[in-house]
């Protein structure tokens, strides 16, 4: 099975009246990640104008390619070039359950503007029960076949330690993927299909 992809949260500070220079090493560093392999994106945002606090994002195709860029001498480069300027004070990482769905708001890069607002919860509730019932069913059906007389704690323990890597790593990534235009707003496929086999160019 393929890696998950990493994001990457890093919170810095910045000494007031160097705004302009944070904004050209974001860029920098922006730029040598792009030429890494499984990069992404990466931005950033601010709680407000006058804030010393910068919150960073970036994301990687999986652990491998995000090692990679974290190990390299480009970072490495472009962190002592701010050096005495800007500090770090919180990284978190997210992936798995975390990575279902987008960050809270993602960032472009380049022009440093909000793209994609997250999915509605209803949503992602719905697609999570897309996957989850069934699911529940199956594992309950076998559990009275199999199980019958296990006990209601150990029975139910057992359902739970099946179900959890199966929605973890096959069932919530697979619906996630496939109900992304659901999710995003977007017509769904076969609209889409239907748009181009008549000659136009799909939303």
């Amino acid at each position: 099975m393929p890696g998950q992809p990493v994001t990457v949260s890093i919170t810095r500070h910045l000494e007031p009246g160097h705004d302009d220079e944070m904004i050209a090493w974001i860029r920098a560093g922006a730029a040598l990640a792009t030429k890494f392999e499984g990069f992404l994106g990466s931005g950033w945002v601010r709680p407000a104008v006058n804030s010393s606090q910068w919150h960073m994002l970036y994301r990687f195709a999986d652990e491998a390619s995000l090692t990679a860029w974290e190990e390299s001498s480009q970072r490495r480069w472009w962190l002592g070039a701010a050096q005495g300027l800007v500090g770090a004070s919180k990284v978190e990482r997210f992936t798995g359950i975390e990575g279902w769905f987008d960050t809270p708001t993602s960032y472009d890069h380049l022009d440093l503007r909000p793209t994609t607002a997250p999915p509605p919860r209803w949503k992602q509730a719905v697609t999570i029960f897309l996957v989850f019932f069934p699911l529940s069913l199956a594992v309950n059906w076998l559990g009275t076949h199999f199980l019958d007389e296990v006990p209601l704690v150990p029975r139910v323990l057992i359902s739970v330690l099946a179900m959890t890597p199966i929605m973890t790593y096959l069932a919530l990534p697979w619906i996630t993927a496939k109900m992304s235009w659901f999710l995003q707003g977007e017509p769904p496929p076969w609209r889409r299909e239907a748009k181009t086999s008549a000659g136009q160019i799909p939303l």
